[in-house]
């Protein structure tokens, strides 16, 4: 999300978690793929699975950035549809880019990375518009509080007591498999289906509240002191949480929601100290994918069938790329690699030349 009073350090850490999406999404070869480039393949917590709640959790304190002055400035009837439509904008991005380059409207995925970028937005700006801000880490405790409860207590029809060790007998493959239209990233559930979507709002809700612990007017580190113990507090909280609701990016457990938003919390105060206190500019790259985020991340998904596919040079480039160091003696998983970071420059180009030109892309 595009803010008006910029941040320099939310720029570099939502530049960085750009970064690392791409990085994750595109390996070169998905047949050799470093251990921690991956996701946990269903209970437990990988690098990887921190990208997108970092991302979200990043939403969260642009809502509270940029809307603070615009609620005062306009009609909160004008300032919900813009949140509206912006939601959709994004949405539909989503769609686009998962129908491209085939346009294929009979196989359409109709959640996913966009898509619940755009549901969350949708919600949580709609909260910080028309609630309290001192309503927001309660209505986070209650959220988790009654998802950790349905998930882990509730029987669920056809199963009996939900069993969390598995992807197939829980309320949330059981609600995706009955309610989701289209095609699900798994058979009968999807990762950013409905009953996960709650855990992704209260990341989002925790960004929010961390930011405006951040616009305090009191001593800057003391500030930065507070929000590092909640980072810690939301840590130690998520992990003794998850010997319940285990911590697991599939279902966006209440205990994966709080360590999540700990060390992006944690990561946020960390690039606060570097770049907001010292001013330093040293990572001009990242704060360029930092200010374009959507631009970036959907030009990455758009040259996929480029750069990954045989479909308009008749050829993959990114096979002849690795087959290429893999020849020459090179590790598989290492060629995976560099290729993922050489797309990473391939997108920065453009990415960089917006950046300099001061051209900032709001959907």
């Amino acid at each position: 999300m595009i803010t008006k009073a910029r941040v320099l350090s939310v720029d570099i850490l939502r530049g960085l978690t750009i970064m690392l999406m791409i990085v994750v999404n595109s390996p070169g070869s998905w047949n050799a793929v470093y251990a921690p480039f991956l996701h946990a393949e269903w209970n437990g917590i990988t690098p990887t699975d921190f990208v997108f709640p970092s991302f979200l959790f990043i939403v969260g304190v642009s809502i509270v950035l940029s809307m603070q002055k615009r609620i005062n400035e306009q009609p909160i009837g004008k300032t919900f549809q813009k949140i509206f439509f912006r939601s959709l904008k994004i949405y539909a991005v989503g769609i686009f880019l998962w129908i491209w380059p085939d346009f294929d409207l009979t196989h359409v995925r109709y959640v996913g990375v966009l898509p619940r970028i755009a549901t969350v937005y949708l919600i949580c700006a709609s909260i910080y518009l028309f609630t309290k801000r001192s309503d927001h880490l309660r209505l986070v405790v209650v959220l988790l509080a009654l998802y950790t409860f349905i998930m882990v207590f509730i029987p669920v029809p056809g199963v009996g007591m939900p069993d969390l060790s598995k992807p197939m007998a829980n309320w949330a493959n059981y609600l995706d498999s009955f309610l989701l239209p289209g095609v699900l990233w798994q058979e009968t559930w999807d990762p950013e289906g409905i009953l996960s979507t709650v855990g992704a709002v209260c990341t989002t809700l925790l960004g929010m509240t961390a930011a405006h612990l951040y616009l305090k007017s009191e001593d800057q580190t003391k500030k930065l002191l507070t929000m590092m113990k909640l980072g810690a507090l939301l840590l130690g909280s998520g992990y003794l949480l998850g010997y319940l609701f285990p911590i697991n990016k599939a279902l966006w457990s209440s205990s994966f929601t709080l360590v999540t938003a700990g060390v992006s919390l944690q990561g946020w105060v960390l690039c606060s100290l570097i770049f907001d206190q010292g001013k330093e500019r040293s990572l001009a790259l990242v704060e360029a994918f930092g200010k374009n985020p959507i631009v970036s991340y959907a030009l990455s998904s758009l040259l996929i069938s480029v750069f990954y596919s045989d479909y308009f040079l008749g050829f993959s480039i990114s096979k002849m790329f690795v087959g290429a160091l893999t020849d020459a003696g090179i590790a598989a998983k290492l060629a995976s690699l560099i290729y993922a970071l050489l797309y990473v420059i391939v997108i920065g180009l453009p990415t960089w030349w917006l950046f300099k030109k001061r051209i900032f892309i709001k959907l």
